[in-house]
């Protein structure tokens, strides 16, 4: 076995673990899951049936990550953060009968490569959020987040734009629409659709 799971975790025998990867105490991996190489699943966390995990994604405590999801690489989920799948929740039918797993369709939450969601944030599916996007601790994200954006509040709204680096980008003075990372110095570009891109 080339990664790591603690003896009181519980992984399903169809699950995948990439090399390298840790999954802490109580931490739940069910069927079908698939994790890259090098994540970190922590302590009390949970890993719906076929979730799909990328390389290097962290996992904090006692985050719950509901099938359908799929993760890119080097996604970060902060503690306690919720990752819905079920747009219109009920328990029973109309008659009142115990709903069971064929009685609903999962729908669930993108995230894409080094996106980060802060601790106890609730993302509510069907939502993607995009590449390097930063979702603020606390927030309730109900609609698709752009690439690099940073978001707050329920729900979510953009105030800002983040780089590579995680840290919130200043616009330039002497360019309209074009966004520098004070830790980097590297550049974005907004466009008129209220996108970010990288510079060349």
């Amino acid at each position: 076995m080339n990664y790591r799971v603690q003896p009181s975790a519980q992984v399903d025998e169809s699950a995948e673990i990439g090399t390298g990867s840790s999954v802490w105490d109580l931490a739940q991996i069910r069927e079908g899951a698939v994790l890259g190489e090098g994540c970190v699943v922590g302590r009390g966390a949970y890993v719906g049936s076929g979730v799909r995990m990328g390389d290097n994604c962290k996992l904090q405590n006692y985050a719950l990550v509901y099938e359908p999801a799929e993760l890119g690489d080097g996604v970060f989920i902060g503690p306690a953060v919720v990752l819905t799948n079920d747009h219109n929740p009920r328990s029973v039918d109309p008659e009142g009968k115990q709903k069971r797993g064929g009685d609903w369709e999962a729908v669930g939450v993108r995230i894409a490569d080094g996106a980060s969601i802060g601790a106890r944030s609730v993302c509510v599916a069907p939502v993607t959020i995009g590449r390097w996007a930063m979702v603020a601790a606390g927030a309730v994200v109900t609609k698709d987040v752009p690439d690099f954006a940073l978001v707050v509040g329920v729900p979510a709204r953009r105030i800002g734009w983040v780089g590579h680096e995680g840290v919130r980008l200043v616009e330039r003075p002497d360019e309209a629409g074009v966004w520098e990372c004070p830790k980097s110095g590297r550049l974005y570009r907004e466009t008129q659709e209220g996108s970010l891109t990288e510079t060349e």
